[in-house]
């Protein structure tokens, strides 16, 4: 997608998450089809986790503007699925809380085990819909786990001049609930942290918020120039942090799987991406006339 909107394929915006992918896969992978998913603007590798990857025509379409994408090629970034629980991220920062808090209260009523996974930046941990959110989650105990993707950044924000706390995860002290930190780049660590929480959720022990520590290798948006206010040091460092090889190692030294294994795997991975973003380019752009179809202004 980085490719694509330099050729200029891509309409509107594009948020990248190179360098954050063991947030999404790790979060979001053993999460049952009807559990609630609140991605951020960065959450397309939360949509192919929580879907098994069946979504990957839709959501190139829907970056790329098309009449067969999540949102009809109205939503970009903000694509739905309803039948996975996923119902689109929040165009405005911190929106996403209440909105989780409205679907905790939903999944409690209906009383059939489900749990809210909302993920959000640690810009928005900033915002006051944050706080009132997590709560009321508490006051009434709802089966939600929130989700810090912490990369240090806020657009040009650096998060130690923005917060007086060092950690995210500290706030959840103040809503008497669990608060964890791991190794955002580690995607068995978010992993096991998000499913003990959500577990904990299913049970009926209220909600939980798991930070993760993590790094963005690229500016806020693809829309923005370069800029100098991280240092290139600290961005090859974290580069070196890549959780994709990071994890293909551990595999390889586990036994888990072969050098022909991951190759394989690789070139399927390849083939289905590019008949997926091939597909969707070619697919038709929405008819004007439905500019009004499923939109709501208040």
């Amino acid at each position: 997608m980085v490719d694509s909107y330099r050729r200029g394929k891509v309409p509107a915006f594009y948020h990248s998450g190179l360098g954050q992918e063991a947030v999404g896969v790790g979060g979001c992978t053993f999460l049952r089809k009807d559990d609630y998913l609140m991605p951020t603007h960065r959450g397309r590798g939360h949509v192919i986790a929580k879907t098994d990857g069946t979504l990957l025509r839709e959501l190139f379409a829907e970056l790329y503007g098309r009449a067969t994408g999540l949102a009809r090629g109205k939503g970009g970034e903000h694509g739905a699925a309803l039948e996975y629980g996923i119902f689109g991220g929040s165009g405005s920062i911190g929106g996403c809380f209440p909105i989780a808090v409205g679907m905790g209260i939903a999944a409690q009523k209906y009383g059939r085990g489900q749990v809210v996974v909302c993920f959000f930046g640690d810009g928005a941990a900033n915002r006051g819909t944050m706080h009132a959110a997590m709560n009321w989650a508490s006051v009434f105990n709802l089966p939600i786990v929130w989700v810090c993707e912490n990369n240090l950044y806020a657009i040009t924000m650096p998060f130690r001049e923005a917060m007086a706390v060092e950690h995210v995860a500290q706030f959840a002290h103040s809503y008497a609930m669990p608060g964890t930190i791991v190794d955002g780049n580690d995607v068995e660590a978010v992993c096991h942290a998000v499913m003990e929480a959500v577990e904990r959720a299913r049970a009926g022990e209220g909600p939980s918020l798991v930070e993760c520590k993590t790094y963005r290798w690229r500016e806020h948006s693809e829309m923005e120039p370069p800029s100098e206010y991280r240092p290139r040091e600290e961005i090859e460092a974290w580069k070196a942090k890549d959780p994709v090889p990071r994890y293909e190692k551990r595999l390889l030294a586990e036994g888990v799987l072969t050098p022909a294994d991951v190759e394989a795997t690789w070139e399927e991975m390849r083939q289905r991406v590019d008949e997926a973003e091939a597909q969707a380019y070619a697919d038709p752009w929405p008819d004007p006339k439905t500019a009004l179809e499923g939109v709501y202004a208040d």
